[in-house]
């Protein structure tokens, strides 16, 4: 066990200073550039495994379609203007996500946001401070740069997570590492699985967007939360009229966010071979 272990440390002092020459060599961003095409491409491979075992596992677990909270999820309570709406959400899936939503909560960063943008049969949006869609930070800008460099964190994409009727997302930019604190809630309530293949989606999953959602966002957005009561206080929100740039003529805000049930999340350094730092959840 020792020896392993020597020639486990070993190997990593190796690697490690394998990077280090390249970096004298090439340069920081030619090393930063080949790290995150090989981080990439390991992600894409990992995403292809878990789209097929998604698709063919008939035991597959797909969270958002149960109203049951699960040990390994948490659960928020959202008090608005126009009444409360109840999530829970999924850390073991979107830990970045889940993460920076939860601390965001207890701080009473949402506290007073705005909907700023609304738009029925597509979706109700919010968490931005300033109140027009230009603002909003994650917990960790100007804290982790590994995590996010400035513009926001990574987005994270799921084969267990759609865009279905009353799902949680991040509301992002273009870039899809600038995830700060805005998010919506899918709230199109037509019937959208006629556009769907069963060799792309999960027949389950088929089934819930006859419900309604968007699943032209899915593989774009994380969807990180399930609205579990309260459709109907969603429901009335997209139904305001609105003005220039989607915006509700009748101010609608986030009185406050209470964590029912917490997660605990243990963070760690865990340094890869793909050169990414981040969390994990146990």
């Amino acid at each position: 066990m020792k020896k392993l272990l020597i020639l486990g440390l070993a190997a990593g002092l190796f690697l490690t200073g394998c990077t280090n020459l390249q970096r004298a060599i090439r340069g920081n961003d030619y090393v930063d550039s080949s790290l995150a095409s090989e981080s990439s491409s390991k992600a894409a491979e990992k995403q292809k495994e878990e789209q097929k075992a998604a698709l063919t596992d008939k035991n597959a677990h797909f969270p958002q379609l149960s109203d049951k909270v699960a040990d390994d999820e948490a659960e928020v309570k959202i008090t608005t203007t126009e009444g409360i709406i109840s999530l829970k959400l999924f850390p073991k899936y979107a830990p970045l996500a889940v993460e920076n939503f939860l601390t965001h909560a207890k701080e009473g960063y949402y506290n007073g946001v705005t909907f700023h943008r609304v738009i029925k049969d597509f979706m109700i949006q919010t968490g931005d401070p300033k109140g027009d869609g230009t603002g909003g930070e994650s917990i960790w800008k100007g804290k982790n740069s590994k995590i996010d460099s400035g513009s926001g964190f990574k987005t994270e994409i799921s084969s267990y997570l759609y865009n279905i009727r009353g799902a949680l997302a991040m509301a992002r930019s273009s870039n899809p590492n600038s995830n700060g604190s805005q998010f919506f809630i899918n709230q199109n309530t037509k019937d959208s699985s006629n556009q769907l293949s069963n060799t792309t989606y999960p027949e389950k999953i088929i089934e819930a967007y006859k419900k309604g959602g968007n699943p032209s966002l899915d593989g774009n957005y994380t969807v990180f939360g399930q609205v579990i009561s309260g459709m109907d206080v969603v429901d009335k929100i997209a139904a305001i009229e609105t003005g220039e740039n989607d915006k509700p003529k009748k101010e609608i805000k986030i009185e406050k966010i209470e964590v029912i049930k917490d997660y605990t999340f243990k963070w760690d350094q865990i340094l890869n071979f793909d050169g990414e730092t981040g969390p994990y959840v146990q």
